[in-house]
């Protein structure tokens, strides 16, 4: 059987049906996937999956090379064991302890933004699902930049930003980070506030709530003011999907032209864990 490959949002965002990730990907195989994921914007869902960690890990290195847990002292104690690529991301508990990362990305970022090379691709797979609540919302940065207006426009391009670990500082991210002082001070980049993707050719507009701190050259009131508009520019609902998880989906997206927000209000209803890997950034943004 052929895949089937079908958009689920007007712009950002498909999925395939068909594929079978149990198995080694080959070179065409998948040549289409990546095809599908850099149409959609940055977004591919592929269902129905059933992966060990060994095979997410297979799949994922096709994409670049994987970051570690041990990289990053907050989500180290969160991976899985034996496979340091795999970050777990759950509700659970076992013994009082976590099994994984109950609160992450549960605000408006894209991954390693912060970092010289951010980084490229995040691919998380659902294992158990709560019965309702749990989404995640992708806003698509790619049509943040088309739908400005050609005045804003000029006035973005050339210009860049520092994104930095410490601006999450308000979140559950941020707040795990506090104390460590220095190790948090280090983990900062400057980018433009406008790219040109590697792969698509289209530009994005590259800012995202959680690590963009402020514009270079540009007072805080200045930077403030016009970063506020477009963090709520870039979210706005007609640039949003909103995915709702089945278990056993494999969902990949590209950091350097989507952000997202995972809604932690599924609590009160039933587990959540998934296992997530990354894929490093290996090149600066342009």
């Amino acid at each position: 059987m052929g895949l089937t490959i079908q958009t689920v949002s007007p712009h950002i965002g498909a999925e395939v049906i068909g594929a079978d990730l149990q198995q080694p990907v080959g070179d065409n195989l998948f040549r289409e996937l990546h095809q599908a994921w850099v149409d959609a914007d940055g977004l591919l869902i592929i269902r129905d999956q059933v992966l060990k960690p060994e095979q997410q890990i297979a799949f994922s290195r096709r994409f670049g090379e994987l970051a570690s847990a041990a990289e990053n002292p907050v989500i180290e104690k969160y991976s899985l064991p034996g496979h340091p690529e795999i970050f777990r991301v759950s509700n659970k508990k076992k013994d009082d302890e976590p099994l994984g990362r109950e609160d992450a990305g549960t605000y408006w970022h894209a991954d390693g933004t912060w970092q010289t090379f951010p980084s490229k691709a995040s691919i998380l797979y659902a294992i158990e699902i709560p019965r309702v609540g749990g989404n995640t919302m992708f806003a698509d940065l790619y049509q943040a930049w088309e739908t400005l207006s050609p005045t804003m426009k000029r006035l973005l391009e050339g210009l860049q930003a520092v994104h930095a670990m410490a601006n999450a500082g308000d979140t559950s991210y941020g707040r795990e980070f506090a104390g460590k002082g220095d190790a948090v001070a280090a983990k900062s980049a400057t980018h433009p506030l406008v790219i040109t993707h590697p792969d698509s050719g289209r530009k994005a507009l590259f800012v995202n709530r959680g690590y963009t701190a402020h514009i270079v050259g540009m007072t805080k009131a200045e930077s403030d003011a016009l970063l506020g508009f477009l963090f709520q520019h870039s979210t706005a609902p007609e640039l949003v999907y909103r995915h709702s998880w089945r278990a056993h989906d494999l969902v990949i997206w590209d950091n350097r032209c989507t952000a997202h927000y995972a809604i932690p209000d599924y609590k009160a209803v039933g587990d959540r864990y998934l296992h997530r890997t990354s894929v490093k950034g290996d090149r600066p943004m342009q």
